[in-house]
């Protein structure tokens, strides 16, 4: 777990992009990787040492995290990354994407450009490529898929053309991947498989079949995470 007290070599960043970009994929990874725990405070000068930089793009890192869901600014204690939903939040954040992202394919059916198609196509096959097994759970190595996940699903959601939808269903998402890193099994096959009917139905131009993929993958998706969130609340903890 990532700690204050621990005195760690500093982490070296890439030199391309803006730093502020770079801080922020490193800050996403410790969110991601459990080493800052969800509910717990984000201390922002250990984070500036962890990654040898200054407090600066750190705090403009955390604002983009909090735009995200990821982490929220709360009083007398700053950032805290944020909690894992519990059962019940689970299946609520699951019903608010089956009311969303289904829609936002059936209009996407309707304004699909042959680029857009294109970058679908792709997203789906770099998913394919970065789904190879791998018995290393951390972030980098699931980095690809799921940025190409949210590619995915952020397209379609562009593409629906209704700006207030785009913005509900991406703030929806920010917290999935924290349960596809927390809850590990073998989801990327299936997920990459339903990826590539709701293509199919939205280079046909189907709308209903569109809607009806899109809402499969979602009903599907909280199959292969529900269960698993309720066994372990279920499991008694040591004390």
């Amino acid at each position: 777990m990532f700690s204050d007290d621990v005195a760690r070599s500093p982490r070296a960043l890439p030199a391309r992009r803006a730093l502020v970009d770079d801080v922020y994929d490193a800050v996403l990874a410790l969110l991601m990787d459990r080493a800052i725990e969800p509910g717990a405070r984000v201390n922002i000068d250990a984070v500036a040492r962890d990654l040898d930089v200054s407090p600066t793009p750190v705090r403009e890192a955390l604002a983009r995290l909090e735009s995200e869901g990821l982490v929220a600014k709360r009083a007398l204690k700053g950032y805290v990354a944020a909690p894992l939903l519990d059962a019940a939040g689970l299946r609520d954040l699951y019903d608010m994407r089956e009311l969303l992202e289904p829609e936002a394919a059936r209009r996407a059916s309707a304004n699909l450009d042959d680029a857009t198609a294109a970058e679908l196509s792709e997203s789906v096959g770099q998913m394919r490529t970065a789904s190879a097994p791998d018995d290393d759970e951390h972030f980098q190595n699931y980095r690809r898929f799921i940025e190409e996940d949210l590619r995915f699903h952020h397209l379609i959601a562009d593409r629906a053309l209704s700006p207030l939808l785009t913005e509900a269903i991406v703030r929806l998402r920010s917290h999935m991947h924290l349960y596809r890193l927390n809850f590990r099994h073998d989801f990327e096959e299936d997920t990459v498989s339903e990826h590539e009917q709701i293509l199919d139905a939205l280079r046909r131009r189907d709308p209903d079949a569109a809607a009806t993929a899109m809402r499969t993958h979602i009903e599907n998706s909280y199959q292969r995470l529900g269960p698993i969130l309720a066994r372990r609340a279920e499991t008694p903890t040591d004390h």
